[in-house]
């Protein structure tokens, strides 16, 4: 036994990880047990409510119909396996060869240095490439599908390929296996007790897999920390003013539309990355809604009283804080779509409350919406309007779990490796926090939106939508645009985007930045990453496609918070003395960032 393995095997360690084995396990077993007698926790028959089984189907049918397709692919496999065996007799002799198959740039799961450096790792990894290659290439490839039918055939098979890859598996990972033998075996137990504790969080039921150690963050001590007072609040929003940072101010003031699917503070983490703080320090009045965390109580709430009790209400309310006619709107995602749909209601009731609109990764036109679509069709929307209308919301957790899914390799099999093979704890990280903290939604105001948005794709059709009484046109708003995405966005592709800003006929700029969906847009001008694009000559976006606006734009080091800046300040309205919330027509009612941003779900730590 080697002196580090002597030093590092801790008998009474072991004995204590044993003992939380038994314990946890029984708890479990018992919590089962008491589920099962009060008739809860009884396993479904099976049924195909998200249509895979139909999709890979209908997809071997079609495979089976072409043997000349499958005879190639299967001549192709062995081409390179044979190619694989040439090479690796030549590793044993000591001459390493160009690889036939290498790990896409910047895939994590292969790092280790003896994935590359020691044989037989290295050949598993290739074996894998390989054999994933070619499943994909051949389920992704099948001819005479339909469209939804190939999405989920493509989206899953991508799902089983990443669980499949053998940095998964404790006997295939050598990381696991120099640790495993490095601590005696203690990681393989402290993981089979965070697993346990997992399952606890899931109520037994549930996998629910810990992400971030979220006993590092306490809202306003560590995160959320921007000085701020709520002033308003109704059932489904409180809205925050925040101090000002400087002795003058814009006349007009910033109002903050996020998503109501997570929490409002991911404009509003840490001190340097803190877009709220930013955009205070820039000499904003800066308002943000915070969404209530919506239960049974909110089950009737509509996408229409989302606008009436959501944006309009705060809109309303941060006019009348600081005493001015009209405001900058800034949304995100969700909150976008929302804040679209808004426009197109005041503009229909001739208000002009809104000086001008930006739109951060945000879907209007949702004819090609990226990976989300594999989960929203006809039948899938059908089941989940059953699931929601008997809780009355959507739990947040199957939400989480879907996006999830999006970047399974990052956000799903690298925890799992890290928390139930390694043994170690997850580390304390802003982000995933954030992206843990998710919130439910009420099933009338879910059901309209993925109806009406994705599957009929109504925002962007001329009085395609009713919002009190009201029909709808987005081609009639006036109001100034800015629209800005990020060029690896998988949740709101950025042609999407680009295709949905162009909707509007008011003066529109399109700005495209770096890194996806949340890194490109918590993107601080001080930490110098990531860049943006620019297209000065077609600043309005409309008469050309995205691939000609991305052709003839112009790179750019930096953020595009410093563009937006330069953008809305013409906006501002001129400059006048700073205001203290509490100080106009509204009163404090309790500091930020608030009482509604701490409502979690069952399973997770209050903040």
């Amino acid at each position: 036994m080697s002196t580090q393995h002597t030093k590092t095997f801790d008998p009474a360690e072991m004995i204590r990880l044993y003992a939380g084995i038994s314990r946890k396990s029984r708890e479990l077993l018992r919590h089962s047990l008491q589920r099962k007698a009060h008739g809860a926790g009884t396993p479904r028959a099976f049924s195909d409510e998200f249509g895979v089984q139909r999709a890979f189907r209908d997809a071997w049918l079609l495979m089976a119909s072409n043997p000349m397709r499958l005879a190639q692919t299967q001549m192709q496999v062995w081409r390179d396996y044979a190619a694989l065996w040439k090479n690796s007799l030549f590793d044993i002799s000591g001459v390493k060869l160009t690889p036939v198959a290498e790990a896409p740039r910047g895939d994590r799961r292969f790092r280790h240095e003896d994935w590359q450096n020691r044989f037989v790792f290295d050949y598993l990894k290739q074996s894998y490439l390989i054999a994933a290659r070619h499943i994909y290439q051949a389920m992704s490839g099948v001819k005479g599908i339909d469209e939804t039918q190939a999405k989920k055939v493509d989206f899953y098979t991508r799902q089983f390929i990443d669980a499949l890859s053998p940095s998964n598996f404790a006997l295939t990972n050598p990381e696991v296996l120099k640790e495993t033998f490095r601590s005696g075996g203690k990681n393989l137990l402290k993981g089979f007790n965070n697993l346990l504790d997992d399952l606890a969080r899931g109520e037994g039921e549930k996998l629910r897999v810990k992400m971030v150690d979220d006993s590092a963050f306490r809202l306003g001590e560590n995160i959320a920390t921007t000085p701020g007072k709520v002033v308003f609040q109704n059932d489904l929003i409180q809205l925050i003013q925040y101090a000002p940072l400087t002795k003058t101010v814009y006349q007009r003031p910033l109002l903050i539309i996020p998503p109501w699917i997570n929490k409002y503070y991911i404009f509003d983490m840490r001190e340097d990355n803190s877009f709220v703080r930013w955009a205070t320090a820039q000499g904003h009045t800066v308002f943000i809604v915070s969404w209530i965390n919506p239960d049974e109580r909110h089950a009737g709430k509509t996408f229409e009283a989302y606008i009436n009790e959501g944006t309009l209400a705060a809109i309303d309310a941060a006019l009348q804080a600081v005493g001015a006619k009209d405001l900058n709107l800034f949304a995100f995602c969700l909150g976008g779509t929302l804040a679209a749909a808004t426009l197109g209601y005041l503009a229909a009731a001739n208000s002009k409350q809104v000086a001008s609109a930006t739109f951060v990764a945000t879907l209007i036109d949702f004819n090609q919406a990226g990976e989300l679509q594999v989960f929203i069709d006809e039948q899938q929307v059908a089941a989940l309007e059953k699931r929601m209308n008997r809780r009355g919301y959507l739990e947040g957790s199957e939400m989480a779990t879907t996006f999830n899914m999006l970047r399974a390799n990052d956000l799903i099999w690298s925890f799992v490796v890290n928390n139930y093979l390694l043994g170690r704890d997850p580390m304390p990280f802003d982000l995933l926090y954030w992206n843990a903290d998710s919130t439910r939604m009420p099933a009338a105001m879910h059901s309209f939106y993925l109806r009406n948005m994705y599957l009929k794709n109504l925002l962007r059709e001329p009085e395609g939508l009713v919002f009190n009484g009201k029909p709808i046109d987005l081609s009639k708003v006036k109001t100034p645009v800015y629209s800005v995405s990020t060029v690896e966005d998988h949740i709101a592709p950025w042609k999407t985007v680009y295709s949905g800003a162009t909707v509007f006929t008011s003066p529109l700029r399109f700005v495209l930045g770096g890194s996806g969906h949340i890194a490109g847009t918590v993107n601080p001008p001080a930490a110098g990453k990531y860049g943006y694009w620019t297209n000065e000559a077609s600043d309005a976006a409309s008469n050309i496609t995205a691939d000609e606006w991305f052709a003839s734009a112009t790179q750019h080091t930096g953020s595009w918070w410093s563009d937006w800046q330069q953008w809305v300040h013409r906006y501002g309205g001129g400059k006048v003395p700073a205001r203290v919330p509490g100080k106009g027509k509204l009163k404090v009612l309790e500091d930020a960032p608030g009482s509604y941003v701490r409502v979690r779900l069952p399973g997770t730590v209050a903040g």
